[in-house]
């Protein structure tokens, strides 16, 4: 790191650096470099100005790893206000998925395929997407993966719910407040490109791995963001002249949303429901490592134990499953968009 020596030295802080190396653990890079000196002169002149670079030149900057523990360390100084702030507010979710999965672990098959058929036919009034239906439970019985798909559904149920539950107010004040929406974007930016199993790291450490919340906030905040997005942009697409009328008419704000906005916009948030849906179904299975139960269980231990059928006929239920769920929300949506022009 002669070019950093040089640059300290010509600025005049060598005695606040000190001597480089003095002070600081000897890294991988030093030991390759003394084992193999020529490396050191083939190395690049003005190496990139990181952390470790400067810190082999001048000793008193940090390298990059004090840098990553401090993140960590700064983390579980909080951790325990975290915890008892979201123990209580996170833990009627844990009571949910438990009573959903008690449901459909104590329901027998003769009670609870009929209901789930009849439900698929109400909310798709269509044959083939419930003969469909009922082909792909079928099969999951008959591969005696029934009660984990339907653990699996369970869990996607009830973060998808809740999901909307949040993720459409939160839309509604983003498409009626541009400096709203303009501090939500980067947080669903942050949300929707962030890798899937970082979700899991900081709740590792607030919750119990026993607990059902722990997988449950992962797969919400993984899948909300669709919902927020198509429910912002549904009522912002909604005709000006639409809503000129509706003041001409006297409408208050309360009316306006629910009489002329809402039923407009139902389409963009039926299919951010859908897109919910499918991302909930995705987080479920990456879940199943911190003990989210269903397919995803299958699917990890055909990975872990190199059982390849194991592996593969769960990844068959899963994409089933995402079918089902799609065909099924995608058939309510045509339904609710031409329930909407005959009106």
């Amino acid at each position: 790191m002669a070019f950093y020596d040089r640059m300290f030295n010509g600025l005049g802080l060598r005695d606040w650096c000190g001597n480089a190396g003095a002070d600081s653990s000897m890294s991988m890079a030093d030991l390759l470099a003394q084992a193999n000196p020529s490396a050191e002169v083939n190395g690049p002149v003005f190496p990139f100005p990181s952390l470790d670079a400067l810190n082999d030149a001048c000793p008193a900057i940090p390298p990059s790893r004090d840098f990553v523990a401090s993140v960590e360390t700064g983390f579980l100084a909080i951790k325990d206000g975290l915890k008892l702030v979201l123990d209580p507010l996170t833990q009627p979710l844990s009571w949910m998925l438990e009573f959903a999965l008690l449901a459909v672990e104590s329901v027998p098959w003769w009670l609870m395929l009929p209901v789930l058929f009849v439900l698929v036919w109400y909310a798709s009034r269509s044959k083939p997407v419930t003969i469909f239906v009922v082909l792909v439970f079928a099969f999951l019985g008959f591969v005696d993966h029934l009660d984990a798909a339907m653990q699996t559904l369970s869990i996607v149920l009830v973060c998808t719910g809740i999901s909307i539950l949040f993720g459409v107010p939160i839309g509604i004040a983003m498409a009626k407040s541009n400096g709203f929406q303009r501090a939500i974007l980067p947080v669903l930016d942050l949300l929707q490109t962030l890798p899937t199993f970082v979700y899991l790291i900081p709740l590792i450490f607030l919750f119990s791995v026993t607990e059902p919340k722990l997988y449950g906030i992962a797969i919400i905040v993984y899948a909300i963001v669709p919902v927020i997005r198509l429910t912002d942009l549904g009522i912002r697409l909604v005709d000006r002249d639409v809503l000129e009328a509706a003041n001409a008419f006297g409408m208050s704000a309360p009316q306006k949303l629910w009489g002329v906005e809402l039923p407009l916009a139902l389409p963009n948030i039926m299919a951010g429901v859908n897109q919910t849906i499918m991302m909930s179904l995705a987080m479920v299975v990456i879940a199943s490592l911190v003990s989210a139960p269903g397919l995803g269980v299958l699917v990890l231990r055909g990975i872990r134990n190199l059982e390849l059928g194991v592996g593969l006929v769960a990844g068959l239920g899963i994409v089933l499953l995402a079918v089902v769920l799609d065909r099924v929300s995608k058939a309510a949506l045509a339904r609710v968009s031409a329930t909407h022009k005959h009106h």
